[in-house]
């Protein structure tokens, strides 16, 4: 996969950095380390996964100090185990100090979601459906924790509001009734922008097919039997997305239903931080 572009990832790096060296900067580094002391450091996987942030810790050593030479041995996406060096670091000792925690931070919390999201699509293998995340992400970080979703295999879905139509339970309320919310929407749409419309019963789904209008149906907290007869009724005419109560030991059952994606908000809210460590 291609790299983001550094223009994209370094104000976030460099507002973590602000915010961690604060207006003294890193106060114990300027008291106990001498100047010019060089030192040689790896970053470390402490348990295995799938990695990703690689790209923004690189940024942090190298906004710290332009003078570190950086090597990164495993490129995001890469599956390590425990123990493996993922990057090298050498040059002034104080540099990678003040830059650490901000790389680790970055690596660990987005390594967590690679591989919090490769566990969801190993349990899809054999199925069509594509795993895929949603924008209940980290405020200001939501571009590098859907990075990190594909990077463990998973789909990307909308990036922001002004991405695509998606109308939810309380649009439908507010505007009166599914077929008025999808006429008013088809006016808005075009051919770059989708209208996809959550319903959570089937009846709903049947007015949404009579009516029209919509491109991808959201069943939203559906059980499974019921989601396997909305995607029979569909019958390929719309794409179809599974959404609410998606645990991982629920995912491969749903996914046999014939879904076309299965959204999972807990890949960016609730994964676990990969342990990685930097070691001198």
């Amino acid at each position: 996969m291609t790299p983001l572009p550094p223009l994209l990832l370094e104000p976030l790096v460099r507002a973590a950095l602000i915010e961690d060296l604060g207006p003294s900067g890193d106060v114990t580094t300027r008291a106990v380390i001498p100047d010019g002391l060089r030192y040689s450091a790896r970053l470390n996987a402490r348990a295995g996964g799938v990695v990703s942030g690689m790209q923004l810790a690189a940024m942090a050593f190298g906004l710290v100090d332009s003078a570190l030479q950086i090597e990164t041995l495993r490129l995001d996406g890469s599956r390590v185990s425990a123990g493996e060096t993922l990057m090298r670091i050498e040059g002034a000792a104080a540099s990678i100090l003040s830059g650490e925690r901000v790389a680790l931070n970055f690596a660990g919390r987005l390594s967590g979601i690679a591989t919090l999201t490769a566990a969801f699509v190993r349990e899809t293998e054999g199925t069509k459906a594509r795993i895929t995340c949603t924008r209940k992400t980290t405020p200001g970080l939501r571009l590098v924790e859907k990075e990190a979703v594909l990077h463990g295999g998973g789909a990307a879905h909308r990036y922001g509001l002004s991405d695509a139509i998606l109308i939810k339970d309380n649009h439908i309320a507010a505007a009166g009734g599914i077929a008025a919310v999808l006429k008013a929407a088809r006016a808005h749409a075009s051919h770059m922008r989708r209208i996809e419309i959550e319903i959570d019963t089937l009846a709903q789904l049947d007015e949404v097919l009579e009516v029209g209008g919509a491109d991808v149906v959201l069943l939203d907290n559906m059980p499974t039997e019921m989601l396997a007869e909305a995607v029979a009724r569909v019958d390929g005419r719309l794409v179809t997305e599974a959404s609410g109560n998606m645990r991982l030991q629920r995912i491969a059952e749903v996914a046999r239903t014939g879904v076309d994606f299965i959204s999972v908000g807990a890949l960016t809210h609730s994964a676990p931080v990969l342990d990685l460590g930097l070691d001198f």
